[in-house]
């Protein structure tokens, strides 16, 4: 299976109007998952508003929906969904893009045992769960710098 990373990543996935659309269909998801264990969703189209015999009917079990459903919740909130397969390996370019910084940035990383990779042929390959490890640390890291930055301003009267 190919994934594929958007460089735009961080742009809203849907207008106000689509946003809207999928927030609906959301709650009709979880509404029906609630009340039964539905398992089958019907696709009508634009000029239909009844199921016929013709009409195409998805089975799929109610777990599934229900990710379904909680990923549509995430889109109505214009949220970017990412979605890798456990164990996917990605290339420098996708987890710079991932990390946005940039490849060489990435190799630099990787030669100083940052973050663990392995090689597949001459190419470098990152585990996903090592990327988001790294990222965590790195957030955390920020987050202690900028509270010791707060800190010190406050000692030397700086503050508001």
């Amino acid at each position: 299976m190919s994934v594929s990373f958007d460089r735009n990543i961080e742009e809203p996935i849907l207008n106000d109007s689509e946003s809207d659309l999928v927030r609906s269909a959301q709650r009709c998801m979880m509404m029906a998952l609630d009340h039964s264990k539905a398992n089958k969703i019907a696709l009508l189209a634009n000029e239909e508003n009844t199921i016929g015999a013709n009409t195409p009917v998805l089975e799929l079990p109610p777990k599934v929906l229900r990710l379904i459903a909680n990923m549509l919740g995430s889109m109505a909130e214009k949220k970017p969904i990412f979605l890798v397969p456990k164990g996917h390996l990605l290339t420098t370019v996708e987890a710079s893009h991932f990390l946005n910084v940039s490849r060489p940035y990435v190799t630099k990383l990787l030669k100083e045992n940052k973050i663990k990779y392995t090689m597949v042929g001459s190419q470098r390959r990152l585990a996903y769960e090592d990327l988001v490890e790294y990222k965590s640390k790195m957030r955390l890291a920020q987050e202690k710098a900028m509270q010791a930055m707060t800190d010190q301003a406050q000692e030397l009267g700086l503050g508001y």
